[in-house]
């Protein structure tokens, strides 16, 4: 039986604007935070003992970190080196260049030649020695058009059209590799990909390039022990047999992850046989506050009293409230921050609210036709600011409008005489 660590989506760098700048290190809180994180998992994997660590996709936001990024990424897995666990890092859509067509900055670990180091930027299957014997991993990964196809096979299709090309592609190379397993050996499939059973969160606009969803018949084959994947950041299990796993991402990128626990998996793998255990990370919260104080009397105590009895201690916190025009003033937005200065870090989104805004009034066609008075109740009716004066304003509308039909009677009877006294001068003139 092998143990495993299997981790996935770290994005190492990611997420600076929910930070500051710690004036001890000099470095972004964030980064400190991502840091921080990575090193839980790599304890973890060292106090186990764990015999192999699968690294399922995207260590940083794009290909080409910053050198202070990539010593943070490195520094860990430096430990696992020297304990001599095996380590595979696969290649994600955000470790590839270029969209695939510019290397990756994890193969960096193979041009340097460090020992139990096994870099994935490719499909094909790796023989690993662990400890507890050997194991077969099939690194799959994230696939661009370019990787399968060529321009010339593509000209004139549809997207949808290349997709399945691509498919149809992904299938026979798979299997090519599946044929050369060994039986009595534990496999692995190693895959950074959309499924099309899975649910997406921040990945999706995280995503670099436009990719495809792959079959979940194509990964639950009999012949794999585990299915390791990477690229969505909710943890999931997708099938039970064999285990397809997500562990998700070990830290929260943006608040589209504000309600999802992160962790990472550890796994006991064996011929025939596979049990899994999340673990949750303890990693710093996210948190979104709403409140409508368009109708309160005092906005201001209304807000302090949602942010004192939210616990926003060390939270990135997004405050949202609603508030209408005349509310403006009543605002008190430096004690707004002094409260907020609690949180690690935060934004202030007020909105506002139109009492213009109403429902519309039901479309005046020829089979929808209103008179003044009737459109002018109708309003009224969804007019809740102006219900003290509705009474007044009708019976003022009806009057305008006694006036003015009587204006009319009147301008017709003028219009009348005028034309009998013309038509009078004429037949005198005859």
């Amino acid at each position: 039986m092998v143990k495993l660590l299997h981790l996935s989506d770290i994005h190492m760098g990611s997420g600076f604007s929910h930070g500051h700048i710690n004036p001890v290190t000099g470095l972004n809180s964030r980064l400190e935070d991502f840091t921080a994180t990575l090193k839980r998992c790599i304890d973890r994997a060292l106090s186990e003992p764990v015999d192999l660590v699968l690294f399922g996709g995207d260590a940083f936001p794009d290909a080409t970190p910053s050198p202070v990024i990539q010593q943070a990424f490195a520094q860990q897995f430096q430990r696992l080196v020297k304990a001599q666990i095996p380590t595979v890092l696969l290649v994600g859509n955000h470790d590839q260049h270029s969209q695939g067509m510019g290397g990756a900055s994890l193969c960096i670990y193979r041009t340097l030649g460090v020992p139990d180091i096994v870099v994935g930027d490719s499909l094909t299957t790796h023989r690993i020695a662990t400890k507890a014997g050997p194991v077969q991993v099939i690194t799959l990964p994230w696939l661009t058009h370019s990787t399968l196809l060529t321009r010339p096979e593509t000209e004139g299709l549809s997207l949808g059209e290349v997709n399945e090309l691509m498919l149809d592609r992904l299938r026979v190379a798979l299997e090519g590799e599946i044929r050369q397993l060994e039986a009595d050996i534990p496999s692995i499939l190693l895959a950074h990909l959309m499924t099309d059973t899975a649910s997406y969160g921040a990945e999706k606009f995280l995503a670099v390039g436009k990719g495809f969803t792959v079959p979940m018949a194509l990964l639950a084959r009999p012949c794999f022990d585990y299915v390791a994947l990477g690229h969505v950041h909710k943890h999931q299990i997708l099938c039970q047999n064999p285990l397809v796993v997500y562990p998700g991402s070990i830290e929260r990128v943006d608040f589209s992850e504000e309600k999802e626990d992160k962790g990472f998996i550890l796994a006991d793998v064996q011929s025939g046989h596979t049990s899994v255990k999340f673990c949750p990370l303890p990693v710093r919260a996210f948190k979104t506050i709403e409140v409508d104080v368009s109708t309160a009397d005092s906005p201001q105590a209304q807000l302090e009293t949602a942010l004192t009895q939210a616990n926003i201690t060390d939270a990135v916190v997004r405050l949202v409230y609603k508030l209408n025009p005349a509310q403006i003033e009543q605002i008190d937005h430096a004690a707004l921050h002094q409260v907020l200065t609690k949180a690690h870090s935060y934004t202030i989104h007020p909105e506002l609210i139109s009492q213009l805004t109403r429902p519309r009034l039901p479309e005046l066609t020829a089979d929808h036709s209103r008179d003044p008075l009737s459109a002018l109740q109708t309003y009224l009716a969804n007019r809740e600011d102006l219900a003290k004066l509705s009474d007044d304003m009708l019976r003022t509308a009806q009057t305008l409008l006694n006036d003015e039909e009587s204006n009319h009677e009147l301008e017709t009877a003028l219009a009348t005489d005028t034309a009998d006294e013309k038509q009078n001068q004429q037949l005198r003139l005859l």
